[in-house]
């Protein structure tokens, strides 16, 4: 590559973008938070996004109370760590369309789908099977998503609320682990991509050493930034902040389609194309690859079960995370034909690596102005700031769901400033081994499916808790059971790897040793063409969670056999009151039950029980209350 064909935005001006936009998410969190009066002009994308009403704040009256109004009165009035946490039913099936959208859409998109696309080995079925595999986890959680939430009831805050109630403490920890590793390297991989993307514009080798510095403190930023306002803020800055990043992502959209459309550079043939446009036996086999490990790793993505609860309703929740995958798959296909179009422009250079796929989006970039670059580098820093801190208020959820109930069981919000601290110092910890792994410049796609293949040991594990009632001779899962089966799955990708011969993982292309041992697997070096390539990997993901699942019930059958119903408890509860086991069955449970069970949440573990039910049923505003409790279970009944 000549310098001429460089990109060269100045440093300056690049610092001067990313603050400019790290600034901007850190007000809109101030006015999220309500530190600040919401601006006319923003009213309609911060609005749904704060609690309804503020603590003390008078309760409306007569028609201004609707249902969904009423339910926001009773289940959180007054913010507080819950709100900061949840901003649980408070969000509208556009806002959650949108928070789907932007947190899951982060800056790693402008390499996973455009990769897929440039490398002719993938084209048409890895460009597929990334859109609809990044767009599948969705329409998942429209199906069990309403299910974890009734289970769980409407003071949980993710899916580890949903091991705690289901299997046990031990179970809660599992899926809290998991959950942590894989946002873990969610973060470090944003942060590997805005600070490559820095470099890449302002023309600095990541690969130099010397520049090192300039890249660890563009992810610093990010990450200093994002921590600052997510605590300040909480989930509902995170949502606030999705709205705008979806709007950004349009934006960058309309970019590249000027830059493939309108400038003569970019203009291809239809014979030009057909060099890229394949369909081949390694795109069949990434496509399958990709949809079982990223709906095995979303599943314990808590950024996205924070929404299922954010949701004003299950319908909300549904409309919203089906119209989010919708535009999730849209955009994914778009960025996989601009990578086939790339390749088109220049076949020669990616085949002899004069040009790589994984910045194939880049390379259409190339012709437009300088200015153009400069909102590029806008964009892109929206997407990750936004990214990363869906994923900071999901891990924060994790650590502090227990503090809130013990909260409200010692008596009400004096103790969120607590919470808040311990959240904050949390966060702190995470980040700091994110930004020094993200200096390490390990490629994307290769960190995602090691945390895919993690993920996949526990997914059925998990989640056939769902299943409570025995089923004929299958026995329903045991927290000892789902344990032994997580532990099956690991076992599983050992054997895998043993029977591969395989004792060391070595980057295909640079011929760097990353890792050695039988754990080396995990790093899933198979192939030389891509991360998701080759029938090992193929097959090392359709067995493992299978055989996770299968050991689940195996061993939870022969735990019912051995310790009789005993076995279908907790391993262990901390005192009489702990909550493990406790969860809401749906098909035993009467109308009535529901009720009482919803009932006895609201006034007992509520921080606010001067507006429960009974203390306002008397009233107009207890009318509106109770409507809006009837709306709510006939939205669970209709499940």
């Amino acid at each position: 590559m000549s310098s001429d064909d460089a990109f060269n935005v100045p440093v300056g001006t690049a610092y001067a973008m990313l603050y400019t936009v790290l600034v901007s998410f850190t007000i809109l969190a101030v006015i999220a938070a309500g530190f600040l009066p919401v601006p006319s002009f923003l009213q309609c994308c911060v609005a749904s996004a704060v609690p309804t009403f503020a603590a003390g704040g008078a309760i409306p009256t007569g028609a201004s109370a609707t249902g969904k109004m009423a339910r926001r009165v009773t289940l959180h009035t007054g913010g507080g760590a819950d709100f900061f946490l949840a901003a649980r039913n408070s969000s509208n099936s556009r806002a959650i369309a949108l928070s789907f959208f932007a947190s899951g859409m982060g800056a790693w998109v402008v390499y996973g789908a455009t990769e897929m696309g440039a490398n002719p080995e993938l084209s048409w079925l890895g460009v597929l099977g990334y859109s609809g595999a990044s767009a599948f986890p969705a329409i998942v959680v429209c199906i069990i998503g309403p299910r974890i939430r009734k289970m769980t009831g409407e003071k949980a805050f993710c899916t580890t609320d949903y091991g705690l109630a289901r299997y046990g403490r031990v179970m809660q920890l599992a899926v809290a682990v998991m959950s942590v590793f894989y946002m873990f390297i969610y973060i470090v991989s944003e942060l590997t991509s805005i600070s490559n993307i820095y470099a890449l514009m302002v023309d600095k080798s990541t690969w130099d050493g010397a520049n090192m510095a300039y890249t660890t403190g563009i992810a610093v930023s990010l990450a200093v930034f994002t921590w600052f306002y997510t605590s300040l803020a909480g989930l509902p800055a995170s949502i606030t902040t999705d709205k705008f990043q979806g709007v950004l992502m349009f934006l960058l959209v309309f970019i590249v389609l000027i830059a493939a459309c309108a400038k003569p550079e970019n203009r291809i043939t239809k014979e030009e194309f057909a060099v890229a446009s394949n369909w081949t036996t390694d795109g069949l086999t990434a496509a399958v690859t990709l949809f079982i490990a990223i709906l095995s790793a979303e599943m314990f993505n808590q950024g996205t079960w924070q929404r299922v609860w954010a949701a004003e309703s299950v319908p909300a929740m549904r409309k919203g995370f089906l119209w989010g995958s919708f535009l999730v798959f849209l955009l994914m296909m778009f960025f996989g034909i601009m990578g086939m179009i790339s390749y088109a422009n220049d076949p020669l250079a990616f085949d002899t690596f004069q040009k790589f796929y994984y910045l194939a989006f880049f390379e259409l970039l190339r012709p437009l102005a300088n200015f153009w670059h400069v909102v590029v580098l806008i964009v892109v820093t929206a997407l990750a700031a936004s990214s990363v801190d869906s994923l900071q208020t999901a891990i924060a959820a994790i650590f502090s769901s227990d503090f809130v109930r013990l909260s409200g069981q010692k008596g009400g919000s004096g103790q969120d400033w607590k919470i808040r601290l311990i959240t904050r110092i949390l966060l702190v910890l995470i980040n700091i081994p994110a930004v020094i792994m993200s200096s390490k410049r390990y490629d994307v796609i290769s960190l995602f499916l090691v945390a895919d293949l993690v993920c996949a040991t526990a997914v059925l594990p998990v989640y056939l808790g769902l299943m409570t009632k025995d089923w004929g001779f299958i026995a329903a899962p045991t927290e000892l059971g789902a344990l032994l089966g997580m532990i099956g799955g690991i076992a599983t990708v050992l054997v895998i790897g043993a029977l591969y011969n395989f004792n060391e993982a070595v980057n295909p292309i640079t011929g760097e040793t990353i890792a050695t041992g039988p754990f080396s697997y995990f790093w899933l070096t198979n192939s030389y063409q891509c991360a998701l390539c080759g029938i090992e990997t193929m097959i090392t993901f359709i067995v493992t969670p299978l055989m996770g699942g299968f050991f689940c019930l195996f061993f939870s059958k022969l735990d019912v056999m051995i310790r009789g119903e005993r076995a279908r408890q907790p391993i262990f509860k901390f005192g009489e009151n702990d909550v493990a086991g406790q969860y809401i069955l749906d098909a035993e449970d009467t109308s009535e039950s529901s009720s009482d069970s919803i009932k006895h949440e609201v006034n007992e573990d509520s921080a606010v029980p001067d507006v429960s039910v009974e203390n306002v049923s008397d009233t107009a505003e207890g009318a509106a209350v109770s409507a809006g409790k009837d709306d709510f279970e006939d939205e669970e009944a209709a499940y």
